[in-house]
């Protein structure tokens, strides 16, 4: 699929703007956890999985491992079609790492999503070194006939945060990824975290430059949140002079020079990341994507950048 150009008054192109590109109709995504585990977590690369990782915090209440794909895929398209019954649907694979499966059973469960009515593609979620010739042979074809983003979780372009954090990759893995996919024209999204501990502002700030150099289409931003059960509020009670915890006002105008940075060619698809209530610690701003792309809005104009 090709994306048509735009002309667009903010500083920055969003995510529904790339899919109006590329849909006539109104597509909205439906979370999947397909019941996969990560290669930091299941002792291939590490234990434990990242240091700031509970993934309930991003997996909806239908999006349960014990459920199959397609029943998943029914009770989230219920939800939404009650508001837009004409609504088409991209299957989301969020959870953990999507692509860490022999190839036959992660095939199965792709297939499964596509063949739910009113699917029209997917966006897989997934790391950097787990993404293998032979799956992306597949991928590409799936690409020919369906929407497909691949989501990278680079979080930071620094080696050193990567091995803090307990990622189990290199930035440079992400790039030798991102170069294989994008050369089989399969759309590539990227995924950081604002904030890590030991990052300064200027640190954060180069990221923008190092992946603005990336065939990406899109990418996902958020905030730095410390969730309860982490082996990270444990780095944050052992070493707090690593962390600086942004306030809501801080996030903005890190968010802003961000964008100032970036290439203008990508899609934005968020800036923040809500968390369940009774597992965040901090920063508790309260804030959805849509509420806090508002407050972007109105410090953009008291810059005068619209």
């Amino acid at each position: 699929m090709d994306i048509k150009s735009n002309k667009n008054a903010k500083p920055y192109r969003d995510f529904s703007e790339f899919l109006q590109l590329i849909f006539p109709y109104k597509v909205q995504k439906i979370s999947v956890n397909a019941g996969f585990t990560c290669p930091n977590r299941d002792g291939t690369k590490g234990r434990g999985g990242c240091t700031y990782c509970n993934n309930r915090t991003f997996s909806p209440q239908y999006a349960a491992p014990n459920k199959p794909v397609g029943q998943q895929m029914e009770e989230g398209i219920r939800f939404f079609s009650k508001k837009y019954p004409k609504m088409k649907y991209i299957s989301y694979f969020q959870s953990y790492t999507n692509t860490y499966d022999n190839l036959e059973n992660l095939l199965e469960k792709y297939n499964e999503a596509l063949q739910y009515p009113d699917v029209v593609g997917l966006i897989i979620g997934t790391r950097p070194d787990c993404m293998p010739d032979n799956l992306l042979d597949e991928l590409e074809k799936i690409s020919r006939k369906y929407f497909l983003l691949i989501e990278y979780g680079i979080e930071s372009t620094n080696n050193d945060t990567l091995a803090f954090i307990n990622r189990g990759h290199t930035y440079e893995d992400a790039v030798e990824t991102i170069l294989r996919t994008a050369s089989r024209k399969i759309y590539c999204g990227a995924h950081l975290i604002l904030g890590l501990p030991g990052e300064t502002r200027e640190m954060i700030l180069s990221h923008a430059d190092k992946i603005s150099r990336l065939p990406l289409t899109t990418v996902k931003l958020h905030q730095l949140q410390l969730i309860r059960n982490t082996e990270m509020v444990r780095q944050l009670e052992n070493n707090p002079a690593l962390f600086h915890l942004y306030t809501l006002d801080e996030y903005i105008d890190l968010c802003i020079d961000f964008i100032d940075g970036l290439n203008p060619d990508f899609y934005i698809d968020r800036f923040v990341s809500l968390s369940p209530r009774e597992l965040l610690i901090a920063p508790a701003w309260g804030l959805k994507n849509h509420e806090f792309t508002a407050k972007l809005y109105k410090r953009l104009q008291e810059r005068g950048r619209l």
